[in-house]
């Protein structure tokens, strides 16, 4: 063997991390109207999360909040809107208790299908319920953060498969 000894050269990577006091959040609103349940979803827990921002740090509460109408006219694929059960309990003794996403579209109150669905695509812990704070679901078009200024995010538009059609 040679006395050569090869000293391979590191390269640094700076990494940006953002800071709590350092965010800038934004209102969004977006329309359910026609709009299939797990593509807004999936599209509203990015938002929420910031993943759409290049300053996106998954330890800082960096999303957008995230105003969501017409949640009661939310569309499924397939038959998962009379198949799908969900399933709670009252606490009593015999007391569990079986809905469909149906029967829960059609009660008092409709926004807790987008709001399960998107509280289950967070991380769960204290970053995620903060994160899930941010989210204002509504079953009608009308909602009280006229005064934020919300930008409008063009779910339907983005792809032809996010509205369902007929």
């Amino acid at each position: 063997m040679s006395g050569r000894i090869r000293v391979a050269k590191s390269v640094q990577t700076i990494s940006f991390s953002l800071r709590h006091q350092d965010v800038k959040k934004k209102w969004v609103i977006v329309d359910a109207d026609g709009a299939i349940l797990g593509r807004l979803a999936a599209s509203i827990a990015t938002l929420l999360r910031g993943k759409h921002l290049p300053t996106f740090t998954p330890s800082v509460d960096c999303g957008d909040n995230v105003i969501v109408i017409n949640a009661d006219k939310v569309k499924m694929t397939g038959r998962k809107m009379d198949e799908k059960e969900f399933h709670y309990h009252t606490g009593h003794v015999g007391g569990i208790k079986t809905r469909t996403r149906a029967q829960i579209l059609a009660g008092a109150h409709p926004e807790r299908v987008i709001e399960k669905a998107v509280e289950r695509m967070l991380p769960r812990g204290p970053l995620g319920r903060r994160q899930l704070g941010n989210l204002k679901v509504y079953a009608g078009t009308e909602h009280p953060h006229a005064a934020q200024n919300p930008a409008t995010f063009d779910f339907a538009g983005r792809n032809n498969k996010n509205k369902k059609r007929g």
